[in-house]
């Protein structure tokens, strides 16, 4: 399960970078607190795959989609007004910032049945072997954070990211 949910947050990250890509469409100072939202999320749930549940795990995810669902509803509260257009072109009829949103519910709600139904979690983890299709997911997480970790560079540089960007700072076009 916990390798499915890495497998989820490694598909939400893509989307996200690919929409960046390909429309052009940079994220916003509360856009990118949400990737790291979802990135930290995605490190909680390495950790169960790679060394076994654990309540520290859970709670590392717990609390990154706490704050990620924070970041998204105030994202989703300044562009509450009925004149307004959100910011970004929606998915599905819905802005990103909704549906990170909503899956950031999700994740908080799976994690506390993950709670419930995994009764062999034990405060020591231990090394587990995971088969190639893991490795894979794992190395596609690993490779998502750094194309977003250079892609926030590009944009941002080392300074503060502006509120409505239009352009990289560090490539120009």
């Amino acid at each position: 399960m916990n390798a499915l949910g890495l497998a989820a947050v490694c598909g939400v990250l893509l989307m996200a970078f690919i929409w960046q890509v390909a429309f052009d469409e940079l994220p916003c100072p509360l856009c990118l607190l949400q990737r790291v939202g979802f990135v930290l999320v995605g490190i909680g749930l390495l950790l169960n795959v790679r060394f076994g549940p654990s309540p520290l795990h859970y709670a590392l995810i717990l609390f990154s989609a706490l704050a990620g669902a924070f970041a998204a509803g105030r994202q989703m509260l300044l562009h509450i007004g009925p004149a307004d257009p959100g910011y970004g072109s929606p998915f599905l009829g819905l802005h990103f910032y909704t549906w990170a949103f909503v899956l950031f519910v999700l994740a908080m709600a799976w994690t506390a049945a993950m709670l419930v139904i995994d009764r062999a979690c034990a405060d020591a983890p231990r090394v587990r072997r995971n088969g190639p299709l893991v490795r894979a997911i794992i190395w596609l997480f690993f490779a998502l954070v750094a194309a977003n970790l250079v892609s926030t560079l590009l944009e941002c540089g080392f300074g503060a990211c502006p509120d409505d960007p239009v352009s990289y700072l560090w490539w120009p076009r």
